[in-house]
């Protein structure tokens, strides 16, 4: 069962936007660092953003740098993707994660530092 709800991916033209946003199941709770991940069939899962929870360490995929911002509501619980100048390769499986390891600082890239998920929203870049 996730623990993290995402908003529904979709369909954009290469060039285009859109916007995901990210908040904790009921009953769950929110995370310190809190992060995206992408996935496409036959690759590892990687990190396109990630963010502290002060807001103050952010990391980015060298990919995606300068398209797309991170960003999150503490008081909502809430992280949010603005994927801009989207491009096909950009096409992917996008995941919201959240870590339960009480660091108010860091942000981290690695999977294995976030403990819970959402379920995955599909993004299709059309060309």
């Amino acid at each position: 069962q996730a623990q993290m709800i995402e908003s529904a991916g979709g369909l954009v033209q290469a060039g285009g936007s859109l916007r995901l946003s990210c908040e904790p199941a009921r009953h769950s709770r929110s995370g310190y660092a809190m992060a995206w991940f992408r996935q496409v069939p036959g690759k590892e899962r990687e990190c396109v953003a990630a963010i502290s929870w002060t807001g103050a360490s952010i990391y980015y995929a060298d990919s995606v740098k300068g398209r797309f911002t991170i960003s999150r509501d503490n008081a909502k619980d809430t992280v949010y993707l603005q994927m801009n100048d989207l491009r096909p390769e950009d096409t992917a499986i996008y995941y919201c994660a959240a870590s339960a390891k009480p660091d108010y600082n860091n942000a981290y890239a690695a999977p294995g530092q976030y403990d819970y998920w959402g379920q995955g929203a599909q993004v299709t870049v059309s060309s």
